[in-house]
């Protein structure tokens, strides 16, 4: 039976280095070396079991979930993925198992040219804990505080969809496809983010909720928003599968990890380029006002209220 110096070295034959990875898996900690006149980006997350994915969850989806909820809050920083360590508790030492979520996880690491260089393994319920590290230059990295009055709110891609799946799941109902592979593989928007740097004045992924995430942008730059619900991004699977839901799950549903952003008016082309030139949508869903919170409208101008502002681990 392999033990967990075995596992470790299943995982560090799998892996690919960087340039500027001094010292990598092997030693205590990883030495690794930061581009000149660059500040160096670190967020983590950790994913249980039966809470941010089903059980029955495929490794590989596992694995590439883990990473992406990573790169994502890289993304809204507008910072260039560059290292990542890995600490994964597992209730046994399957080695079938492991080469899944690795092959899901290194997928989309090869595919953002981000290396593991460091992690942990311990017996325990499954649950997977990512540090994800890149770099900006000094000074230039997107923030949540930053929104200006007469700002324009943008999102990419589309919304809804993994609460949509979520929604299925529990109630029985036939998986859309699509809108499962939207809960399991989220895209991160790396590209866009980069591109973004100069031309938004605040960001953050969605990953709450879009209306208690954009809240955080509104409380930490002492603004207001007012967002218009029917314009929010829907795909043509959520608009298939539940129209009279759809408002919800947009709006305040969560696990959507897309980009939220404020821009000047006078931005809009540039943004329109970037949504050409990346392939990823951006869609303008309201303003920034004067004020204190976010509230929505629908297309008639009439306030709507959420059934919840999003999700909560704790309530």
């Amino acid at each position: 039976m392999a033990g967990e110096f075995d596992l470790i070295e299943r995982i560090k034959a799998r892996i690919a280095s960087r340039d500027d990875v001094a010292l990598g898996i092997g030693d205590d900690a990883a030495l690794l070396d930061l581009p000149q006149g660059r500040q160096l980006v670190v967020t983590a997350d950790t994913l249980n079991a039966g809470v941010h994915f089903p059980h029955e969850t495929r490794p590989f989806d596992i694995g590439w979930k883990a990473l992406a909820v990573n790169l994502s809050d890289l993304a809204a920083m507008g910072a260039q993925p560059a290292w990542c360590t890995l600490s994964l508790s597992l209730p046994d030492n399957d080695a079938a198992w492991l080469d899944g979520f690795l092959d899901g996880f290194l997928e989309l690491a090869s595919s953002h040219g981000i290396a593991l260089v460091g992690g942990d393994t311990t017996r325990g319920p499954l649950s997977i804990a990512v540090t994800a590290m890149g770099w900006v230059e000094s000074g230039k990295a997107l923030r949540r505080d930053g929104a200006q009055v007469d700002d324009d709110v943008y999102v990419t891609g589309t919304l809804g969809d993994a609460a949509a799946a979520l929604h299925s799941l529990f109630a029985g109902a036939v998986m859309d496809r699509v809108l499962r592979e939207r809960l399991d593989r989220p895209m991160p928007r790396v590209a866009a983010g980069l591109r973004l740097i100069g031309l938004a004045h605040a960001c953050l992924d969605v990953s709450d909720g879009l209306l208690q995430d954009l809240g955080h942008i509104c409380e930490r730059s002492k603004v207001a928003a007012h967002i218009d619900v029917d314009a929010l991004p829907a795909s043509r699977s959520l608009r298939r599968y539940a129209p009279a839901l759809r408002r919800d799950w947009q709006a305040a549903g969560g696990d959507d990890y897309e980009l939220c952003f404020t821009a000047p008016p006078t931005q809009r082309e540039a943004i329109a380029r970037i949504a050409a030139e990346t392939q990823v949508p951006m869609t303008r869903i309201g303003k920034i006002v004067a004020g204190q919170g976010v509230k929505a409208f629908d297309a008639g101008g009439v306030e709507w209220l959420p059934p919840r502002a999003g999700y909560d681990h704790f309530r």
